[in-house]
């Protein structure tokens, strides 16, 4: 387990005590929101890793654009960055922006 599924493991279980405990409604449901934000960008970080070790191009240009070496960490800082730049929208917009997004071609310019 990396940082960021354990980051994400942490949050689930606070929302998970939160929703036991019957706590505030509206920080349950901010904390839902983070957590499929954080849920989208490392499952399209580790998508982009995968195809990342077959593709030379990729890896270039993660290191062009200043990430360094192909790594778990700098690929999620990629695709973390270029996610908060996208046009900002309605949450559940913004997720499926972040589902949507090619971020493969983003490194290749």
């Amino acid at each position: 387990m990396d940082d960021y599924q354990k980051e994400i493991a942490d949050l689930e279980t606070q929302v998970e005590r939160l929703v036991e405990g019957e706590g505030d409604a509206r920080t349950i449901a901010e904390l839902t929101m983070q957590l499929e934000i954080l849920r989208a960008i490392y499952a399209r970080a580790s998508d982009l890793l995968a195809r990342g070790v077959k593709d030379e191009g990729l890896r270039y240009g993660l290191r062009i654009q200043g990430y360094g070496d192909w790594t778990i960490d700098n690929v999620y800082a990629f695709v973390y960055e270029r996610s908060v730049e996208l046009e900002p929208r309605a949450h559940g917009a913004f997720v499926g922006g972040i589902k949507a997004a090619d971020f493969a071609l983003m490194l290749n310019p």
